[in-house]
């Protein structure tokens, strides 16, 4: 119901659809026969397997086949109604929303939660590369430029960059070319695959395709995410050279570019050219982009002084800018700053989200403030309606870096009281903690349960390289070789065992001239470079 919801609303929202809304949403009940409410609480509580679970979802009509049946039966579709319903699924970059709201319940109760949704995800964007396809198989549709863009986005997440590439190339017209070829580009940055980006730029610019400023943008974020600085001014030069106007964002990027490498006369002098540009309007985003060039070069002055006349930029209309200003003075450890805009952000509508409580409480952590850190968390769980553990995990993560662990144990039970779900970073936090404190039991069992929860989870778990060793070091000291055994599995399981961690294992397992055949075969499989002192090991347990 809520995924219908999401459509019908957008819908009211915008009166020129206000004749297609009925048609809309019929469509749409054909296109997604969810099942109802009782069906899936049964679900919930019974122990059937993920397996039965994926069936059940993939009972979805195939998108292609309910378009036909429609217009077999005499209905109408018109080119509207489809593309708004693909765009609101892929264009409005709202999967995520869209899919949490139906499946909150499956989420919060049933341990395969994330499972449903990465395959509801995926499912989603399936449906609408279906439409798509079926909507160019028809003589009566007119494939506009956008829809191009959406079918190229939709390749891009459903079938890959290589696929995508394929389809690029089968695109009539330049117009439609032009449209597809920016979600193509995005896909390149977003695997910075920096090779494919460049030749497909000088494809674009040869087929005089690079008419905005949005391409040249996508090619800068990508030297800054390769730290190629230099490349950045570059670009520029080129969007000089072809008289094309740049926008905020590219003015922003620019300057980054330089306060990466501390040249801030130069982002000084990127900042006075905007200025002087008419198209386009300083707002909060180029003051804080100037600031934290500042607060790089170590300019704290001049820093709060462009953190001032941005905060007069900010507007009730959205949070965004409030907790960048936020996050910036924090890095100055200026806890006024954190504070008036935390409270002047409350004048925004709207309910405070999640995200934003754990901002203000992680910069209150880093300005040292711990009390108005708590204050802040009692705020937001007399409010919260969900109970989302990882805002308590900042406070949790700071209990414990502070060696408060009497107050980190005792919160970590407050919070499973108050209906909290630990998660992997919960127990790697607590782990950590244990481990300072040598309560190697509870650390152990820590790390046991975060296991178990990444099992369910499937997270990119990344332990610090002390704590792995600290814990394989306690088995080793004790000769507990079965939670040893377990333990360097999971370790090579996450992709994060290493040199010496394996050698600590080779060595206890000489030592009690027990054979280590798996530790052998999991340090090939990882490519382990080894020393001298490893390959004796090696050799003594050949």
């Amino acid at each position: 119901m809520a995924i219908r919801s999401l459509i019908t609303n957008h819908l009211r929202n915008n009166s020129y659809c206000h004749k297609l809304q009925f048609e809309a949403r019929n469509l749409f009940k054909s296109l997604l026969p969810i099942s109802k409410a009782s069906t899936k609480y049964k679900y919930i509580h019974s122990s059937s397997s993920s397996s039965r679970l994926e069936t059940e979802i993939l009972r979805l009509k195939s998108p292609s086949r309910v378009l036909q049946d429609w217009i077999n039966n005499g209905n109408k579709v018109k080119l509207s109604q489809l593309n708004l319903i693909s765009k609101q699924l892929l264009k409005s970059k709202r999967y995520k929303q869209a899919l949490e709201v139906p499946f909150f319940i499956l989420c919060r109760f049933c341990s395969l939660g994330f499972i449903l949704y990465r395959i509801c995800y995926y499912l989603y964007i399936y449906i609408c590369s279906q439409i798509l396809q079926w909507m160019e198989n028809q003589n009566n549709f007119r494939i506009t430029p956008g829809h191009h863009a959406l079918m190229m986005e939709s390749i891009v997440k459903v079938n890959g960059l290589n696929k995508a590439g394929e389809y690029f190339e089968r695109i009539p017209g330049s117009g439609s070319k032009k449209a597809a070829s920016l979600p193509l580009l995005h896909g390149y940055v977003k695997e910075r695959d920096i090779s494919k980006a460049e030749s497909f730029m000088i494809k674009l610019s040869s087929s005089g395709l690079l008419v905005t400023p949005h391409p040249y943008n996508e090619m800068m974020k990508l030297y800054m995410a390769l730290s190629q600085y230099e490349k950045v001014p570059l670009v520029i030069a080129e969007m000089k050279r072809n008289k094309l106007c740049r926008n905020v964002l590219s003015y922003n990027l620019w300057m980054g570019a330089f306060g990466e490498v501390f040249e801030v006369a130069k982002a000084e002098m990127v900042y006075k050219e905007m200025v002087s540009d008419e198209n386009v309007e300083v707002g909060w985003s180029t003051l804080a982009s100037l600031a934290n060039v500042y607060i790089k070069a170590g300019f704290v002055d001049k820093a709060l002084l462009v953190l001032k006349d941005a905060e007069m930029k900010l507007s009730t209309n959205g949070r965004l800018g409030y907790f960048f200003l936020i996050t910036l003075y924090s890095s100055l450890k200026n806890k006024e700053g954190v504070l008036r805009l935390w409270e002047a952000s409350k004048a925004v509508g709207g309910r405070i989200p999640c995200a934003d409580y754990m901002c203000v409480i992680s910069c209150l952590v880093k300005v040292g403030d711990l009390v108005a850190a708590e204050q802040v968390f009692a705020e937001w769980e007399t409010n919260c309606f969900k109970y989302d553990i990882r805002v308590s995990n900042v406070l949790l993560g700071a209990y414990v870096r502070n060696g408060l662990m009497g107050k980190a144990e005792s919160f970590h039970l407050h919070t499973v009281e108050r209906g909290g779900c630990p998660n992997y970073k919960t127990w790697e936090i607590l782990m950590e903690g244990w481990v300072k404190s040598q309560k190697m039991d509870k650390a152990i069992d820590a790390m046991k349960k975060g296991f178990s929860v990444l099992k369910v989870e499937r997270c990119d778990w990344r332990p610090s390289h002390s704590i792995l060793m600290a814990i394989a070091e306690h088995f080793e000291k004790h000769g507990n070789f079965e939670d040893a055994n377990h333990y360097i599995k999971a370790v090579h399981g996450l992709g994060v065992a290493t040199l010496p961690l394996y050698k600590l294992f080779l060595r206890m397992y000489l030592n009690a001239q027990r054979p280590a055949w798996d530790i052998l075969k999991m340090m090939e499989k990882d490519r382990i470079e080894l020393d001298d002192e490893t390959s004796a090991l090696v050799a003594l347990n050949s």
